[in-house]
C-alpha cells in the first residue's frame, strides 16, 4: 500500500504506467477501487491510497467500491453476512 501523499505526480504516473499500482483506495472509509473510477478521482490526495493488486488492497482490510466493482461488492455483502 502507498500513500498517495508520499509520491510525487511524475513518480505516481510512472507506477501506474508500469502497472506496478492497479488500484486505488479510500484510507478514510477503507474502500478500495479501479483507478478508472469516477467516485475515486474526486477523492481527496491525504485520504488516497494505492494497490498493486486486489488481493494487497483485501489482506489490508478494505472493501470493493460499490460503483466500480459491483460484483465484487456483492460478493463482499454476502460474505459479510454469513
Amino acid at each position: 500500500m502507498v500513500r498517495h501523499s508520499d509520491l510525487g505526480d511524475r513518480e505516481l504516473r510512472t507506477l501506474i504506467r508500469k502497472r506496478e499500482l492497479t488500484f486505488a483506495g479510500n484510507s478514510k472509509l477503507r474502500i478500495y477501487g479501479k483507478l478508472s473510477c469516477s467516485t475515486g478521482k474526486r477523492l481527496k490526495r491525504e485520504n488516497r491510497v494505492f494497490f498493486s493488486s486486489e488481493k494487497e488492497a483485501i489482506f489490508h482490510g478494505y472493501r470493493p467500491c460499490g460503483h466500480c466493482m459491483k460484483e465484487g461488492y456483492k460478493r463482499w455483502i454476502y460474505l459479510a453476512k454469513q
